[in-house]
């Protein structure tokens, strides 16, 4: 009896992370899709010029100091729009 009280609080144990994980990742692939369309206008701004633009403007000095400006980091944009198409691609291929 004691073997299978263990068997079942381990099985219970299992479950309840399981379930943890796919709720979340059902969340963050929510959170995911929901970005689709900022992605979409990051990629544009970064492949047009508009971004080199800015980051020109922003090495001479013509930007406020005070202005957020990670957008403007040499990879930051780069590695986000690189690195969602990776998680794009490891979604569609897993089952």
């Amino acid at each position: 009896m004691r073997e299978q009280i263990e068997r079942i609080e381990n099985m219970e144990e299992r479950m309840d992370r399981a379930w943890k994980a796919v709720l979340d990742l059902h969340t963050a692939i929510d959170q995911f899709d929901a970005v689709k369309e900022d992605i979409e206008v990051l990629s544009d701004y970064y492949e047009n010029g508009c971004w080199r633009q800015d980051y020109e403007a922003d090495e001479a000095g013509a930007l406020p100091r005070d202005l957020k400006r990670g957008v403007l980091s040499q990879d930051a944009l780069y590695d986000l729009l690189t690195e969602y198409e990776e998680l794009k691609k490891q979604l569609n291929t897993t089952n």
